[in-house]
């Protein structure tokens, strides 16, 4: 019952934030637990972006010791970006557990997100040149205010607003995934893959990471593995609708890209509004509407149908 939306402007950069705020909240009856953002804003020469959590939402409510925990993975954070050769530009506190750092890095991304990720209680949600995923409980508003993201400019932008039905309802279990180690592409998934579990243990003994038992990240974790072995994206999209079970229609974002992927019963909805230097798509077209309200004309995606839109 999730609802998913994308968008890109093909000619430049716009207000992504609030257009996608609008977009999910009126498919807020599709999934009022989660609503999580994958917004891709103009990158800095130099440096990367990372979007980090050191404690989940309802840990918040054992109280003080939570909160000195929350200081000291912080400045485990801080001397192990240091240790490995990275600086720290900029560092915002997004809330009490969720962080945004500008930073200089040149290395291994993976072992760079790994040592990080070896601290308890920080997951790494994003690393990218543009990408800052963001996700919380509650909805798109209540999310898009607590992150002040309203006003976030960039070139394109995925969404989800999440109905919690086979995983819990949390930040991990959220939407969107980071295709780790990656450092632009995130994905966003309306279905139930039916072969999750037999697709993720093959993926963990090739030594992939998953940090949920939601069934989308496997998802993000498949196309971050073909992307490994040298596919390019579109290839390792189309290899989803052979090699994945079930019903699903999915959104991928990378750096300058907007892709579309929708299994072979189509049973999932999509809507498609595709202009010269505008396309948005969404489960339902209330929520194109909702930031296009001129005539327009959509379409839905066929069956077994990979799109993939560039910048």
């Amino acid at each position: 019952m999730c609802g998913i939306a994308g968008l890109i402007h093909r000619g430049g950069a716009a207000d992504i934030g609030s257009e996608m705020t609008s977009m999910l909240q009126s498919m807020k009856h599709r999934g009022p637990d989660s609503a999580g953002f994958a917004v891709y804003g103009v990158p800095r020469e130099g440096e990367l972006v990372m979007r980090f959590k050191v404690a989940e939402q309802e840990d918040l409510a054992k109280g003080f010791d939570i909160r000195r925990q929350m200081r000291e993975r912080r400045a485990e954070v801080d001397a192990r970006i240091e240790s490995l050769g990275g600086r720290i530009v900029d560092a915002e506190q997004a809330t009490e557990y969720a962080l945004r750092y500008r930073l200089e890095f040149d290395g291994d991304l993976r072992g760079f997100a790994d040592y990080l990720e070896d601290i308890e209680g920080v997951e790494v949600l994003s690393i990218g040149d543009g990408l800052e995923l963001i996700k919380d409980l509650g909805d798109a508003n209540r999310v898009a205010d607590q992150y002040k993201l309203k006003g976030f400019t960039g070139t394109h932008a995925i969404g989800h607003t999440r109905m919690a039905t086979e995983s819990d309802v949390d930040i991990r279990s959220a939407h969107p995934y980071w295709a780790y180690p990656f450092r632009d592409i995130s994905v966003v998934h309306n279905g139930q893959l039916t072969n999750y579990w037999n697709n993720r243990r093959e993926l963990e003994h090739r030594g992939h990471r998953f940090v949920s038992n939601c069934d989308s990240e496997l998802i993000a974790v498949y196309l971050a593995d073909r992307r490994t072995a040298g596919d390019a994206l579109d290839d390792a999209m189309r290899a989803t609708i052979d090699e994945l079970d079930g019903v699903f229609t999915y959104l991928v974002a990378t750096a300058d890209s907007l892709g579309m992927a929708k299994d072979v019963m189509a049973a999932k909805p999509m809507v498609l509004y595709e202009g010269d230097d505008f396309i948005a798509l969404a489960s339902e077209e209330v929520a194109i509407r909702s930031i296009f309200p001129e005539e327009i004309d959509t379409t839905d995606p066929y069956e077994g149908e990979v799109r993939v839109w560039h910048i």
